[in-house]
């Protein structure tokens, strides 16, 4: 087959989905029926002028004009600019004023109408063919939305040896530069051979380029021989686009640098099905009644029952994107009326990411997320809430202040969403626990329960939860969606993890650690069980003091240096050293700077090799020259993240181990006793995908 026949038969799949499809050259201004004034021009004018009317029929005819006066000519000279100023307009419609009566009306006009589909006009052309700044080119298949180009697929042929789908990704960045306005309204690039297709953002590069592997659902993955038909039955379904289009799109900024990311298959069907039933599990019951059960959680979920279930998708997968649609999907639904929603993680420094992706994405949410900074501001916060909001708060704020037996009732009300990120730590638990002083204490989700006894919880994990973690379930109920370590790494989303034990190679204290170890499990630093948390930590402490032995470290230094050189003659990155406690971090970093004098720098813009920590002034003196402020740990973040800059290594105790992205991370060296999610999490730092990386490697040595 060729690129030709090809071409035909993705028509032919558009067709099928209930979309017209038209040859360019038959609609070019020099044909008989042409639809577009000359060859710079890129939106089919006439689809969009009918579209505006018929989606706003109380427009004077002066306003069409106006609107599509202000949809066609891009106000920046910058494409990112552009592309998110129209999606903007996409979502909210544009701001136009009119007189009607003396009277000046302020209005939005619509472009699209995402409630009814056949309110819209599907058109795919082929061999489109624009003047570019160099020379004309001719995109293989456009699709048009009400005469807006708002995605484009460049195909090669199945049998040509010499072309891949790497060359139509190329071809793509060349029409970037070339026709620039074409892209001004893209929302989605696909490449494709006819057995390969991927598709990506406007500002993707390769490695995000990925896989669509469903057509309506989750479970609907049909084994089509060309990849290319599954993506154009499911992901330019219609009514699935509509959607996608409306709540699975998001921009965020890093400096100056707008960056463009959409959902993968996997997050559209896990948001799609988790709003599908937090709607059914947050209503008010008007009677003692539960209805029948509905068939996986998500058809077992009982009206009314406020557990809006668990989406487990591994890490790496995009969960932060999946939690920011969830929240933009479900606060436009209807039979939600205007819900409040609260994020609730267990770590500052959890809580400080989410808040800033979610307030990257204020046009997808239509408000402005708040934090909680202390509890009472989050019962204040909670208290005046009528309807509305977006509230971040660390699961910790909810323990009740001294003298109250049980968290007062802060808000009622139905339409209370809390959205957990990682939803089987330790503190969701419910169960009470007798203290010394005969009094009952219980977990902070009880307390979350007393303060909105009516909110509905739904958990976003990376991990699996437990099968015999019953807490887990009672909170929230079983998994809505499931998108594993194994999805991933078929789909390119991240690279698989090899795991090498070096305890063997250290001589010291060898077995005393290993059976210590395997007693000590890894201690939360927020785990609120008191007792349990004191007597983990006499054996925590004795282990430390095998661990962090000179000898040892000298040890290990030598070892995790000759390793980590070795590696990185195969295969240029960085690596993450996990050290059981701060002074060990310390310990371990002047033990390697002996063996490398020269990767040590005291100026935090220079050196190969930092240790990164919290601290404070009255740490003693062998941990201050690590101590830095917020300003400078960020210069460390982008450093490291950087794969030209010198930085190579970094150790840590606990930052940087769950929501830290740096693909160029290669390795990581484990000195800490860690098991369960919290190792899951930690070793998810190497999987993620970064140019010709093969695999991220855990070494242990403990």
């Amino acid at each position: 087959m060729n690129e030709d026949q090809l071409e035909q038969h993705c028509l032919d799949w558009f067709r099928e989905g209930g979309w017209e499809t038209l040859y360019g050259p038959d609609i070019a201004p020099d044909s008989n029926n042409p639809e577009r004034s000359n060859y710079h021009e890129v939106v089919l004018k006439s689809y969009l002028e009918q579209a505006i009317i018929r989606l706003n029929p109380h427009l004077p005819a002066s306003s069409v004009e106006q609107v599509l006066a202000q949809v066609t000519k891009p106000a920046s000279l910058d494409l990112l600019t552009n592309n998110r100023a129209f999606h903007k307009l996409l979502l909210e419609g544009v701001p136009i004023v009119y007189k009607q009566d003396d009277e000046q009306i302020h209005d939005h006009a619509f472009l699209i109408d995402f409630q009814d589909v056949s309110q819209n006009r599907f058109l795919v052309v082929n061999q489109f063919t624009i003047q570019g700044s160099k020379q004309p080119r001719r995109p293989d298949v456009i699709c048009f939305i009400n005469g807006l180009p708002i995605a484009i697929l460049e195909l090669k042929s199945p049998k040509d040896e010499n072309a891949d789908i790497w060359d139509a990704f190329n071809q793509l960045q060349t029409y970037k530069d070339e026709i620039g306005d074409l892209f001004a309204f893209n929302e989605a690039l696909v490449v494709s051979d006819g057995y390969t297709a991927r598709i990506g953002s406007l500002t993707a590069n390769q490695e995000r380029f990925m896989p669509w592997r469903t057509i309506k659902n989750e479970d609907d993955k049909p084994l089509l021989e060309w990849q290319l038909e599954t993506l154009v039955r499911g992901f330019f379904d219609r009514a699935l686009l509509l959607d996608y289009i409306r709540y699975f799109v998001l921009f965020e900024t890093d400096g100056e640098l707008i960056i463009k990311k959409i959902a993968g298959y996997h997050q559209f069907h896990a948001v799609r099905e988790a709003v599908r039933v937090t709607v059914i599990a947050s209503q008010a019951l008007t009677a003692n009644k539960v209805s029948d059960k509905r068939a996986a959680y998500g058809e077992d979920v009982q009206l009314g029952s406020k557990k809006a279930g668990v989406v487990w998708h591994t890490q790496g997968s995009g969960k932060s994107i999946s939690m920011c649609c969830y929240a933009g999907k479900l606060l436009q639904q209807a039979e939600m009326n205007n819900p409040t929603l609260l994020i609730v993680t267990d770590r500052n420094d959890l809580d400080g990411q989410l808040f800033a992706t979610f307030s990257c994405a204020q046009e997808l949410l239509k408000q402005v997320p708040v934090q909680a900074n202390d509890r009472e501001e989050l019962r204040r916060l909670l208290s005046e809430r009528e309807s509305g909001g977006i509230i971040f708060t660390t699961v910790q704020k909810f323990s009740p202040i001294e003298g109250e037996s049980e968290h007062p009732i802060l808000n009622a009300r139905h339409n209370i969403v809390v959205i957990s990120d990682e939803a089987h730590r330790s503190q969701y638990g419910l169960k009470a626990v007798l203290t010394k002083e005969g009094e009952y204490k219980f977990g902070y989700a009880k307390h979350m329960r007393d303060a909105i006894p009516n909110a509905s919880f739904i958990g976003f994990t990376g991990t699996p939860i437990a099968f015999d973690d019953k807490d887990t379930r009672a909170v929230f109920g079983g998994y809505v969606s499931i998108y594993d370590i194994q999805d991933a790494v078929d789909d390119g989303a991240t690279v698989p993890i090899y795991y090498e034990s070096r305890l063997a190679k250290l001589d010291l204290n060898h077995e005393d650690i290993e059976a210590l170890s395997s007693q000590v499990d890894d201690v939360i630093e927020d785990e609120e069980d008191v007792g349990l948390r004191e007597k983990t930590k006499g054996e925590w402490s004795r282990l430390e003091k095998l661990v962090g032995a000179g000898p040892r470290l000298k040890q290990v230094a030598a070892d995790l240096v000759a390793h980590f050189e070795s590696r990185n003659e195969s295969m240029e990155g960085k690596a993450m050293v996990v050290g059981m406690s701060r002074d060990i971090c310390a310990q371990l970093y002047s033990e390697i700077i002996a063996l490398r004098p020269e990767w040590h720098d005291t100026d935090p813009e220079k050196g190969a090799i930092k240790v990164v920590m919290t601290g404070s002034a009255s740490d003693r003196a062998l941990l201050q020259p690590h101590i830095y402020n917020k300003q400078t740990k960020k210069r460390l973040e982008k450093r490291f993240k950087d794969p030209t800059d010198p930085l190579k290594m970094v150790i840590v105790r606990d930052m940087w181990l769950t929501g830290f992205d740096a693909p160029c991370c290669h390795t990581m060296y484990v000195d800490k006793p860690m098991k369960g999610h919290n190792l899951m999490q930690a070793i998810a730092r190497v999987n993620r995908v970064f140019k010709n990386k093969p695999g991220g490697l855990v070494v242990d040595y403990i």
